[in-house]
């Protein structure tokens, strides 16, 4: 039992070094394409895939409460506008179900994952169809802006922005 869950974590470790290594755009998000490769990489082993596609959806959560408790901190109407989206409806099972019958439609694909875990859930809690088309559409038009902001986006510039920005909080830490 215990060679088989060694087996399995080494797996996973090399499922996401593949991803790491084999990685040629520059992405922010995970999307249709690389959640429909999972199987692939994972020679379609059900519960590595199950392991894999939770853990992804775990930090995914986990990222969007740390977001949510982070902004609260400042300011609670626009944490609870902003995050207003229900992502826990459904059990990690259903989600991932949700998500793979999402993704099998290839014009999904380029759909960011965190926008397939609202809409999951959007049609498991039979939100009016029109709202998810509504919402889909939206997302769509973010997310080939965004790719087309980040084509022509300066990235020397925008580091060095960053780097003045943290140098100045850690000089004022210390006066």
């Amino acid at each position: 039992m215990m060679i088989i869950k060694v087996r399995n974590y080494l797996s996973i470790i090399t499922f996401v070094m593949i991803n790491l290594v084999s990685s040629q755009e520059n992405k922010l998000f995970w999307d249709g394409n690389d959640w429909n490769t999972i199987a692939k990489n994972l020679n379609h082993n059900q519960n590595l895939i199950f392991s894999v596609k939770k853990a992804y959806l775990t930090g995914v959560l986990d990222g969007r409460l740390y977001g949510y408790l982070k902004t609260w901190n400042k300011n609670k109407d626009i944490a609870d506008d902003v995050f207003s989206e229900t992502v826990d409806y459904l059990t990690y099972s259903e989600l991932i179900r949700n998500i793979d019958s999402f993704y099998k439609d290839p014009v999904n694909n380029y759909i960011p994952l965190p926008s397939a875990v609202i809409i999951s859930n959007m049609y498991a809690e039979r939100v009016p169809m029109q709202n998810i088309d509504s919402y889909i559409k939206d997302t769509k038009d973010w997310i080939n802006k965004l790719t087309l902001e980040l084509e022509t986006l300066n990235y020397s510039k925008l580091l060095e922005n960053k780097t003045l920005k943290h140098s100045g909080k850690y000089l004022n830490q210390y006066e």
